[in-house]
């Protein structure tokens, strides 16, 4: 089959179409349409966060077909830019009548992170919600989830346009350097000194979520006394060891008692 290959690090034409060996597994999919994150853009370009051996055929998520059957489905991280991919039967996601596959392939990953870290969060009615980044791919689904739970959104962005793309989902953009607490509930995809200033925004008995936008690289941490450094040191330590995030959330409940509720 056909597939396309990274042998070397660099701009988009280091990737190179050319044979390779038929996949073997439970399910074999006949792949439209490969999705291609930004994480996917650093590995190519040699500045991924984790190492790879060369070559291999990069692409961590598809859409196509199984006898007919429209499905999306995760690899585990490579070999998407294929022609067909086998995966377990158990990971097939079936594409409902009404939306296009490409919109499928496209929610994929970043739909995947926007829906763990909302439902971990759980906004409520009445609460003011800080979403970082909230123009990017991860944000734009959080404003929406966020909104439709009843929360006021405010989407932290860099420019003025991106004020628009946030207003545009229910929410309000505002300039990083223009933000004003208290906030309830924070995403941050950012990391570093802005999501620091961010959660210094939140107020008392809240809960705040780290998300380093990375699927299974999450971590959630819950505080009442705004003890946010051994807080973070504790998440960061979570996120080092690449414990799943259902296992870090319930843990840390478990820990600091139930946030919120």
């Amino acid at each position: 089959m056909r597939a396309v290959w990274l042998r070397e690090f660099g701009p988009p034409s280091v990737l190179v179409a050319g044979e390779a060996p038929e996949p073997a597994g439970e399910v074999v999919i006949e792949v439209a349409l490969a999705n291609i994150t930004f994480v996917e853009t650093q590995v190519r370009a040699g500045r991924g966060p984790f190492p790879v051996k060369l070559p291999m055929i990069m692409g961590n998520g598809v859409g196509g077909t199984v006898d007919g059957r429209r499905v999306i489905a995760s690899l585990g991280g490579s070999g998407g830019y294929a022609e067909r991919v086998a995966v377990p039967a158990a990971s097939l996601i079936d594409v409902p009548d009404g939306i296009a596959l490409d919109d499928a392939v496209a929610l994929l990953a970043d739909g995947r992170t926007a829906t763990m870290l909302a439902e971990a969060a759980a906004p409520q009615a009445g609460e003011r919600v800080l979403i970082l980044a909230a123009a990017g791919g991860v944000g734009t689904l959080l404003v929406q989830l966020a909104r439709a739970a009843g929360a006021t959104v405010v989407g932290a962005v860099g420019s003025d346009a991106k004020r628009a793309v946030v207003a545009s989902l229910g929410g309000e953009g505002v300039r990083y350097e223009d933000l004003a607490g208290p906030f309830d509930v924070v995403f941050d995809g950012v990391g570093g000194e802005v999501a620091r200033s961010a959660f210094a925004l939140l107020g008392h008995e809240t809960m705040q979520v780290l998300s380093m936008a990375m699927p299974d690289t999450v971590a959630v941490f819950a505080t009442f006394d705004m003890s946010v450094v051994a807080d973070a040191l504790v998440a960061a330590a979570l996120v080092a060891a690449n414990v799943r995030f259902r296992a870090v959330a319930q843990r840390l409940r478990m820990w600091r008692g139930t946030p919120r509720r």
